[in-house]
């Protein structure tokens, strides 16, 4: 029998050994004598597996892709052709350390080196004696190491118990070639002439189909009787397994003949049901056309159903293909094809119940009364696609529902925070197995019309993977235009979209991809004033909390002035969802007070909230005065709205550096060297003296340095700064900016003014400098919110800089 064939037994085959391999012998006790005589070398190269651990005496091919690997094969063949086999813990590991790799390895001899087409090496290595690392002694160009021998203990020759053990492992090892259909039959005489008990032993763990884990514990035994009986264990249950799997093949084609027979039982059990009153298939098959009848459908819908219904007609009941095809025509005659809610038109009614609902927001409601009108007078406008973008906590989720009570439409809403699969949009294909419609085709089947208002929630929390693009099959959805025959790959015709009122919603409208906000009409929802969400909490937040604790106006009541309280001391959000559980905390403590029989008071009061909430946790928001030059309070947009930033910057001795700090990202980066140009640039008009540059470093900070910050909008509060510092002049109080600036010094206008603004009132600011270009955003706000401010437009830097820099020098000011 040739070697060959031995070395195809191991899960690893190798089709490039030819009927040269026939010249390796099996391992006889005097072969076996002689390798457990030899001498290990002291220092070896350490060749690590990554699937497959090697046992002594055992053959195997390994293939070696790892160009470290691949350096070691070809330097051990040109010298002694000896080294140390380890198996890794991870295989995923590419370039394995110490403490990756196993410490028990297999000394082996390299009997034959292939050069594979691809570019890896084949090698063909026997074991040898098994060893332990002591110590890495190198890891370049490859990993070498000190050794010590693993000495085997070996049973008395009288053992019987052991002769017993090895007996039982061959008998096994024939009756798992003979289960085992992938084994060839000849591989028995192998097992039938190994005379070697520990070479059996060992030749059988490496054939076993186990887990490298499981042949490394194996490897690490150092009794060989243990060694074998762990084997033997391994064995038995892999021979019931075998049995188990030969048995359900067995009845599975039994399952297969028995075919025939069982349709004509199915026949007679339709049969039986039928006279039992039960439905049949075929009675099945008639109520769908009863109910196709009924359908309002055109011709093209109409013959595609005759169609499929035709094909569910010609597929036999028992086949899988059934039931795909039955739950496709029942998904068909669900769909509310052509069926539409009657609009309500009362535009008066229309307007209550928004105002109702939500507090401000007049922007969103404004445009809703528009769509109301327009659609009463045309009768037939398709219905925009509207996406409100702002912070969290705003209403944008909630307005669907009274858009939806205001219109008389059914109400859908479909979340798509971090979908990533194209089909949970356009559906499965049919021949997939638990293939299903997309979530709009869904949704439009559970409002039971096709002009619901549809909430698309968090568009841009839409993720990119390999299964597709979820945003771009949005595309279709989302265009007036071409909505009206979306295609939904389950359904596989065109569904009308176009009387649905979509509404999305995101919290940053940057995120959505530009060919789908191009589809959309962005409506901005801003954050709330302390005035609005003083109202919203009395009108809305207050009211429902109470209900929902189990309590009414009677036993708790929560004044305007502590809400405020609770809005300045204890939310920094532009929204309410904080606000709201503030006051829920607040109304539970009375919930558990009332509950424990205990004393409190009906009307909460100031110590009642700094009972239950704590101490003022956002007093650090509030503008801090300092006579500090250098130091300039900034405004900033964030995804939750506005807020205020401060700038400090310091000088010492040094050689006219630049530094900064706060983790700030490219753009206020970029700010801030424009800045310093400029003040270079023109710094004898600034009164500062030219040697400062050269004779001390500058370091500008934004405090609060874990929080990332970027955006263009803190150019002139860093110039301001730098000029306060240079020239030792403090900044006014109470002033707040915002702004770019360029090299010329022209001051650019931003965005997200009306945040800023709330942030600034919130923050006690007092005066507020802007671009000229940005008085068109403070005209649009209301009066009221902006009322106690002073607004200075500019359109360079030495308007800033006179404006914002005092005459007075700080007290203990640096001689510059």
């Amino acid at each position: 029998m040739s070697q060959q064939k031995i070395i195809t037994l191991d899960s690893l085959s190798l089709q490039e050994i030819d009927a040269e391999a026939d010249l390796i012998p099996l391992l006889t006790p005097e072969d076996e004598e002689e390798m457990n005589n030899e001498e290990l070398p002291s220092d070896l190269p350490i060749l690590p597996l990554r699937n497959t651990v090697l046992f002594p005496g055992v053959v195997i091919p390994i293939t070696a892709g790892r160009d470290k690997s691949i350096k070691l094969l070809n330097d051990a063949n040109a010298s002694d052709k000896i080294i140390g086999v380890v198996s890794q813990k991870n295989e995923e590991d590419e370039d394995p350390n110490e403490s990756q790799i196993n410490k028990v390895g297999t000394v082996a001899r390299i009997l034959r080196i292939l050069k594979m087409p691809d570019g890896n090496v084949t090698v063909i290595l026997q074991g040898k004696k098994r060893f332990e690392i002591d110590k890495i002694t190198a890891t370049e160009p490859y990993l070498k190491a000190s050794i010590k021998e693993v000495a085997e203990e070996r049973p008395k020759d009288k053992d019987k118990e052991f002769q017993a053990i090895i007996d039982s492992v061959r008998e096994l090892a024939i009756q798992i070639i003979k289960e085992s259909p992938n084994i060839p039959t000849e591989a028995t005489f192998a097992i039938k002439n190994i005379e070697s008990n520990s070479f059996l032993v060992n030749f059988v763990s490496s054939n076993m189909n186990l887990t490298v884990v499981e042949k490394q514990e194996l490897l690490e035994v150092n009794k060989l009787k243990d060694r074998a009986l762990n084997t033997l264990k391994h064995m038995n249950i892999e021979l019931q397994k075998l049995e188990l799997k030969n048995d359900i093949q067995s009845k599975v084609r039994f399952d297969l003949d028995q075919q025939q027979r069982e349709y004509f039982l199915q026949q007679q059990m339709k049969t039986i049901q039928e006279e039992l009153g039960g439905v049949s298939h075929e009675a099945e098959i008639e109520e769908m056309k009863s109910k196709a009848n009924d359908m309002d459908w055109d011709a093209k819908t109409r013959k595609h159903f005759d169609k499929e219904i035709s094909k569910l007609q010609r597929t036999n009941p028992n086949s899988p293909d059934f039931g795909i095809q039955r739950n496709y025509l029942e998904l068909f005659l669900e769909l509310p094809w052509n069926k539409f809610s009657k609009d309500n038109f009362d535009l008066k009614r229309a307007q209550k119940i928004l105002d109702r609902d939500h507090f401000g927001l007049d922007d969103v409601k404004k445009r809703i009364i528009e769509h109301l009108a327009v659609l009463k007078l045309r009768n037939d406008m398709k219905s925009p696609i509207l996406c409100l973008t702002g912070p969290p906590g705003v209403g944008k989720t909630s307005i669907g529902k009274s858009v939806a009570e205001a219109l008389g439409r059914e109400y859908v809403r479909m979340s798509l925070g971090g979908l990533r699969d194209e089909a949970e949009i356009r559906g499965h294909r049919k021949t997939y197995i638990g293939a299903m419609p997309g979530r709009i085709i869904q949704s439009l089947k559970k409002a039971g019309t096709s002009n619901p208002v549809f909430i698309l929630d968090e568009i841009d929390k839409l993720s990119v993977s390999n299964h597709g693009d979820p945003s771009s099959a949005l595309l279709e959805v989302l265009d007036p235009e071409q909505n009206k025959e979306f295609y939904d790959n389950f359904l596989e015709m065109g569904f009308d979209l176009s009387k649905v009122m979509f509404i999305a919603t995101s919290n940053n409208i940057a995120n959505v991809q530009p060919a789908l906000r191009d589809r959309m009409e962005i409506i901005t929802m801003t954050g709330y004033t302390i005035e609005e969400k003083i109202e919203i909490a009395k009108q809305h937040l207050v009211p429902k909390q109470i209900k929902e604790h189990g309590l009414d106006n009677t036993q708790v009541v929560i004044g305007k002035k502590q809400i405020e309280k609770i809005v300045e001391g204890y939310t920094r959000e532009s929204g309410v969802r904080g606000l709201e559980k503030k006051i829920a905390q607040v109304v539970r403590n009375t919930a558990k007070s009332i509950a424990l029989e205990e004393e409190y008071n009906v009307k909460v009061t100031d110590e009642d909230i700094v009972n239950v909430l704590g101490p003022a946790k956002l007093e650090r928001d509030k503008y801090e005065n300092n006579d500090t030059a250098g130091v300039v309070t900034g405004l900033a947009w964030t995804s939750v709205g506005g807020d205020i930033l401060f700038i400090e910057s310091i000088i010492s001795e040094g050689k006219g550096t630049l530094t900064f700090t706060g983790n700030m990202g490219t753009v206020m980066k970029e700010s801030i060297t424009i800045a310093m140009e400029y003040v270079k640039a023109n710094a004898s008009k600034l009164g500062i003296n030219t040697e400062i540059f050269t004779k001390y470093n500058i370091h500008v900070h934004i405090p609060e340095g874990a929080t990332p910050k970027d955006g263009p909008s803190a150019g002139i509060a860093m110039l301001t700064s730098l000029v306060s510092l240079l020239t030792q002049r403090k900044v006014k109080k109470n002033l707040a900016m915002t702004g770019e600036i360029t090299l010329r010094g022209r001051v650019l206008p931003v965005g997200g003014i009306k945040e800023k603004i709330l942030a600034a009132k919130r923050a006690k600011i007092k005066e507020i400098i802007l671009s000229a270009e940005n008085r068109k955003d403070i005209e649009e706000i209301k009066k009221e919110y902006v009322q106690g401010l002073t607004f200075h437009f500019v359109n360079d830097m030495q308007e800033v800089l006179e404006l914002a820099i005092t005459k007075d020098k700080v007290k203990f000011a640096k001689t510059l």
